[in-house]
C-alpha cells in the first residue's frame, strides 16, 4: 500500500472497502504468473462482494495455474475524489497494483444502470476507453453477465463479450490468452480466434447500417463471424465448482451471509422475465451436493445465516428433505437459515412448518398483477385464492408481516387492473383477521409497484414502456386507494426505470450518450446519492438521441432487434407466440407440466432436465 493510499483512507466513508486483506483472499507470487486478470465489478465493494457469480468466477480462475485474479471495485464519490486529487489510479485489491498493469480486465455486469461505471473505473484506472484505442495485447477489456445478452450500448468500449455462465467459458479464455501472449500475437490476431470459441461476441466483428427512420437496416458479420453466437451453459451442476472457501470480509456487505445455489433456470414462464428464459434449461444440485458445500462453507466462513439461491425456490423438487438436513446442522449452532423466492402457489402447511423453526422475518411473495385477467396475460400462473390461502396459511403459523411485489405499466393494463392491487392488499388484511393466531403483534402488509421495463428475450421485448407521466399517474391513482395503516406503500421512481429500458434494449449509437454521461459526472446511477437524470438529459440531447425510440415507441413485429446477433437458445416465434397469447389473457402451462416447444428442448435433453 502507497503512502499517500495510507493517508486518505482514514478520511473517507468505509475505508475497510479499499485495503484488501481479508481472511481466504488469494495471493500469487507474481514472477510465476502468466496471466493477470483485474476482475471488477462495476459498484461498490458492498455489493460486488455479496454477489454469488463473483465468488465463483474468481475461484475459478484463482484455480488454474500461473493465473492470478484479483478484485476491483467502484470507489464511492469520497474515495475517487481522493484518488483522483492524489493521482491514484484505480487499484485491484490483492496486490494494489494498478488496473492498467494487469493483462486482461474482466466486468460482471448484471444491471444496466451500471453501465456507467464500466466507463469511470476504466477512467479512473488510465485506461482508454474505446476498443479502438486500446492497440496492443495488454488491457484486454471483456465482460459478461445477464447485461451481455444486450452488448450493443458497450460496444465500442468492450473487445469481447462471453455469453451464458462463465464457469468454463472463461478457462478457455484465458487459456487462449496465455498462448496469444506467448507467442506474441497482435490484438487483432486474439480477436480473431477468441471469436471461434462458443459463446464469444467480438462487437468489432459485425457491422450495423441504419434505415432512415433509425431502425436497424441489417447487421453484417465480419472476418468469418458467426452469424448467431448462442450462450453458454453449465450441464451438470453436481459437478459445477462452489466456491466454500471463499473470500470472508472485513466488513459489512449487503448480504452478509453463504448463498447456496440449489438449482439455476426456472420452469415458470413469466412473460416479463429476462432471467427466467435466459436462464434455460433448469438444472439443480442434489440436496446430499447442497448440504455438503452448507456444511463446508458455514464452517470455514463462521457465517450465521445460510440463504438458499435460486430463482424459484419452491419449485425445487427435494426442498423439504433439503431443508430437514439443513435444519438438523443449522439449528444447534444458531445459525439462521433463509428460504427466498418462494411461490404462492406451492407454499404448503409443510413447508410452513420447517420454516418455523427459523428466524420468522417475513414472507415475501410477487402476484405481479391485481387482476386474475392481467396476471394471466403476464402467465404468472397464480390465482387469488392460492394467494390468499396461502396467507391465510402464514397468519395461522403466526407470520405477521408480509411483503407483497407488483408491477405497474404491465402490457394490457388498465386502472381496474391498477386499482385491483389495492383490492388484493384490502383481501390480505381481512384473511389475517380471520386466520391471525397472534394479533397482538399487529399486521403488516409492505406493497411495492416496480415501473415495467420490457426486456430482451422475454414475449414483452416488443411492447412499448408506459411514459412517465402515464405511470405516475396510476402509482398515484393507486396510492390513493392504499389507506389502510397497516399497509405499507413504496413505488419505484421512473426516471431511473425509464434509463434502464433505454439501454436494455438501445443499440450501439447509446455509446457515445454514455461516454458523454461520464464526461459530465454521471456515475453510481444506481444511487440515489449520485443519480443525476438531468445529466442524462442534457447527453441525450447534445449526442442528438431520443431516449423515447427505445421505450415509449416499441418495436415491430419484424424490426431487426440490437441484440439480434445473441441467442439465448429459446426462439424468437416462441416469443411472438406468447406475446399473443398475453394479449388473449391465455396462460402457458410451466416446464414441469408441458413443454411449450420454446426452442430450449435440445438444451433440455442435452442436459438430462430434471424439471
Amino acid at each position: 500500500m502507497t503512502d499517500k493510499l495510507q493517508r486518505i483512507l482514514p478520511t473517507v466513508q468505509k475505508p475497510a472497502r479499499y485495503v484488501g486483506g481479508e481472511y481466504l483472499q488469494i495471493v500469487k507470487d507474481k514472477s510465476e504468473v502468466d496471466v493477470r486478470v483485474a476482475f471488477c465489478f462495476p459498484d461498490t465493494y458492498e455489493l460486488g462482494m455479496s454477489n454469488l457469480g463473483v465468488r465463483i468466477l474468481y475461484a475459478v480462475m484463482n484455480n488454474m495455474p500461473r493465473v492470478w485474479c484479483e478484485r476491483v471495485f467502484a470507489p464511492w464519490g469520497d474515495m475517487e475524489e481522493a484518488m483522483r486529487k492524489h493521482d491514484i489510479p484505480l487499484y485491484a485489491l490483492e496486490s494494489h497494483d494498478p488496473v492498467k498493469d494487469f493483462d486482461m480486465i474482466a466486468f460482471s455486469i448484471g444491471y444496466e444502470m451500471s453501465y456507467t461505471n464500466i466507463l469511470n473505473m476504466l477512467n479512473l484506472a488510465n485506461v482508454p476507453l474505446r476498443s479502438a484505442d486500446r492497440q496492443g495485447l495488454e488491457n484486454m477489456v471483456f465482460a459478461g453477465g445477464t447485461c451481455a445478452y444486450n452488448p450493443e450500448p458497450l460496444a465500442d468500449f468492450i473487445d469481447f463479450f462471453s455469453l451464458g455462465e462463465g464457469e468454463e467459458i472463461t478457462v478457455e479464455i484465458i487459456e487462449l490468452y496465455r498462448k496469444a501472449k506467448k507467442e506474441g500475437w497482435s490484438k487483432q490476431e486474439f480477436l480473431l480466434a477468441v471469436s471461434k470459441i462458443d459463446g464469444i461476441y467480438v462487437p468489432s466483428f459485425y457491422e450495423h447500417s441504419y434505415n432512415p427512420d433509425g431502425t436497424i437496416a441489417a447487421i453484417t458479420p465480419l472476418y468469418g463471424a458467426p452469424k448467431v453466437v448462442t450462450k453458454r451453459i453449465i450441464e451438470h451442476m453436481d459437478e459445477a465448482y462452489y466456491p466454500a472457501d471463499t473470500i470472508v470480509p472485513s466488513t459489512e456487505i449487503v448480504h452478509d451471509r453463504t448463498n447456496l445455489e440449489v438449482m439455476r433456470g426456472c420452469i415458470r414462464g413469466c412473460r416479463f422475465c429476462q432471467a427466467g428464459f435466459c436462464y434455460r434449461p433448469v438444472r439443480k444440485r442434489s440436496a446430499n451436493v447442497l448440504c455438503e458445500q452448507a456444511r463446508e462453507s458455514l464452517r470455514i466462513s463462521g457465517n450465521h445465516e445460510i440463504t438458499m439461491s435460486s430463482l424459484s425456490t419452491s419449485d425445487y423438487r427435494e426442498l423439504e428433505p433439503l431443508m430437514d438436513e439443513l435444519l438438523d446442522y443449522t439449528m444447534p449452532r444458531k445459525i439462521n437459515l433463509s428460504v427466498p423466492s418462494l411461490r404462492a402457489d406451492n407454499f404448503s402447511r409443510e413447508l410452513m412448518l420447517k420454516l418455523q423453526k427459523v428466524r420468522k422475518s417475513g414472507l415475501t411473495f410477487a402476484p405481479e398483477a391485481g387482476t386474475q385477467r392481467l396476471r394471466d396475460a403476464i402467465n404468472k400462473n397464480v390465482t387469488e385464492e392460492e394467494i390468499l390461502t396461502t396467507c391465510a396459511t402464514a397468519f395461522s403459523g403466526g407470520w405477521n408481516n408480509v411483503k407483497l411485489y407488483f408491477m405497474l405499466g404491465l402490457p394490457t393494463e388498465t386502472d381496474e387492473d391498477v386499482l385491483g392491487i389495492a383490492d388484493l392488499t384490502y383481501k390480505v388484511i381481512k384473511t389475517w383477521q380471520k386466520h391471525a393466531t397472534n394479533k397482538k403483534r399487529g399486521l403488516r402488509v409492505h406493497v411495492s409497484t416496480a415501473y415495467f421495463v420490457p426486456k430482451p428475450f422475454t414475449p414483452f421485448q416488443w411492447e412499448k414502456q408506459d411514459p412517465p407521466e402515464e405511470y405516475t399517474r396510476k402509482q398515484r391513482l393507486l396510492k390513493s386507494y392504499m389507506t389502510a395503516k397497516s399497509v405499507e406503500y413504496n413505488w419505484h421512481a421512473p426516471d431511473l426505470s425509464q434509463l434502464e429500458a433505454v439501454l436494455a434494449r438501445g443499440d450501439r449509437r447509446l455509446c457515445a450518450v454514455l461516454e458523454e454521461v461520464v464526461r459530465r459526472g454521471g456515475r453510481l446511477d444506481g444511487w440515489d446519492d449520485y443519480f443525476d437524470y438531468q445529466i442524462w438529459l442534457d447527453a441525450f440531447a447534445a449526442c442528438g438521441i431520443d431516449p423515447t425510440f427505445y421505450t415509449t415507441r416499441g418495436y415491430g413485429k419484424d424490426e431487426i432487434f440490437p441484440w439480434q446477433t445473441i441467442s439465448v437458445g429459446v426462439d424468437r416465434e416462441f416469443f411472438w407466440r406468447e406475446r399473443e397469447q398475453a394479449y388473449r389473457s391465455q396462460t402457458t402451462p410451466d416446464c414441469r407440466m408441458e413443454c411449450s416447444a420454446c426452442g430450449a428442448n435440445a438444451l433440455c435433453k442435452e442436459v438430462g432436465c430434471d424439471v
